[in-house]
């Protein structure tokens, strides 16, 4: 019974250890996810040129994202893109106004 005890012990320690270590070492958010944010931001005029996500405890995640437009927006108006998504737990916004900024994107 003590074989017993100590397998489901060690099965639960694995799976809390592998769940919370990407939490702890503020891991990066898979490609997909930064995907999500960047086709939200990105409206023909706005470039995202640095963008963090990561997970910061169970289904939340930050958001931190750069971005250049031509005619900027205000930062909470690219913000609100992201409202529909409740799993970002904090959104931080920087904007640049550079003109031509829409040309950026073509030029990478």
């Amino acid at each position: 019974m003590g074989l017993v005890g100590a397998f489901v012990i060690a099965r639960w320690s694995w799976s809390l250890m592998r769940d919370t270590a990407s939490v702890l070492i503020d891991a990066e958010a898979g490609p997909d996810r930064l995907a999500e944010v960047r086709e939200a931001i990105e409206d023909g005029d706005a470039v995202v040129n640095d963008l963090h996500v990561w997970r910061v405890g169970p289904g939340h995640y930050a958001v931190i994202v750069s971005l250049v437009a031509d005619r900027p927006l205000a930062p909470q108006e690219y913000a609100d893109r992201l409202a529909i998504h409740e799993e970002y737990a904090h959104v931080t916004i920087e904007v640049h106004s550079c003109e031509g900024a829409h040309r950026l994107r073509h030029a990478a």
